[in-house]
């Protein structure tokens, strides 16, 4: 190191040893300004553009994703209003589904009210003519064998109709007063 610090000092003592030489200086300068001139007039110019291309490019994409969202959440509450009038709408169809059973309920109990009292009746005809053709016969049966006790006790035939028809009459109306009697 001793040897450099001679030769500095040997070469001329009016010079900087860090600062280069003056002619360095000028030619950098030059070749900085013409770099910095074709950077200034070429290369920043279209870096400009391509940003300003990338800045629309994200602010449209931005817009474009603003737009989706906003049409998704239109067609969100669209959905949700859609869904509450079908649920509302099953509602009322849910309604008028009970409002129908509860009505052919009703109608199927009267008409079953109504069979019934109709069968009903009809049993009532039907036994009052079975009872009715029961007297008939019944009459008609103890008539005869009133008639043939009668003409036994007695001793004498009671062939008369009229006569036999007569007895028959006044038998039963005493038989039928000794039952009232006995209830």
């Amino acid at each position: 190191m001793n040897y450099a610090v001679q030769f500095v000092a040997a070469e001329g003592s009016d010079q900087n040893p860090l600062l280069p030489a003056t002619y360095d200086i000028v030619w950098s300068a030059i070749a900085f300004l013409i770099v910095l001139v074709a950077f200034w007039k070429v290369f920043l110019p279209k870096v400009q553009v391509m940003l300003d291309a990338r800045a629309e490019a994200i602010e449209g994409n931005i817009a474009k994703a603003d737009e989706a969202q906003a049409k998704a959440e239109a067609a969100l509450q669209e959905y949700t209003a859609q869904l509450a009038s079908a649920r509302q709408e099953a509602g009322e169809i849910r309604e008028a589904a009970r409002v129908d059973a509860t009505k052919i309920v009703s109608k199927a109990k009267e008409d079953a009210t109504t069979e019934q009292a109709r069968i009903t009746q009809a049993a009532q005809v039907q036994i009052e003519a079975e009872r009715q053709s029961a007297m008939v016969s019944l009459r008609k049966d103890v008539g005869s064998l009133a008639i043939d006790l009668a003409s036994g006790v007695v001793g004498e035939s009671l062939s008369d109709d009229k006569k036999a028809s007569a007895l028959v009459d006044r038998f039963l109306v005493d038989l039928e007063a000794s039952e009232r009697a006995a209830k």
